[in-house]
């Protein structure tokens, strides 16, 4: 039924990115790099794209590499949605320290 529906609406849209900011609720910043051919020149520069992406559970955060799927428009800027976390950035461990107690 799904893939019925999905083949009468088109094909959507979609990227990978990386997620650059998590501070908003249950909506991601996600930049999508990508590389262009200057027109004189020829040497290719690196251009991104900034995408606000609708994450319902709050899954996704900063640094994961996701899969983003265009949608209707939910607000003013967010009109992708996430699809699937493709790697979790790796997490830092807290840093303990060794250093001891001063001699009283």
């Amino acid at each position: 039924m799904a893939e019925v529906q999905e083949a009468k609406r088109g094909q959507r849209r979609s990227f990978v990115g990386v997620v650059t900011s998590d501070k908003m609720n249950k909506t991601r910043r996600v930049e999508i790099p990508r590389l262009v051919k200057h027109p004189r020149y020829g040497k290719y520069i690196r251009r991104r794209t900034i995408c606000y992406v609708h994450d319902e559970q709050n899954v996704s955060h900063t640094g994961d590499l996701v899969e983003i799927m265009e949608t209707r428009p939910l607000s003013k800027m967010k009109a992708w949605r996430l699809v699937r976390i493709v790697t979790k950035a790796p997490t830092s461990a807290p840093v303990e320290s060794t250093e001891t107690a001063p001699p009283a």
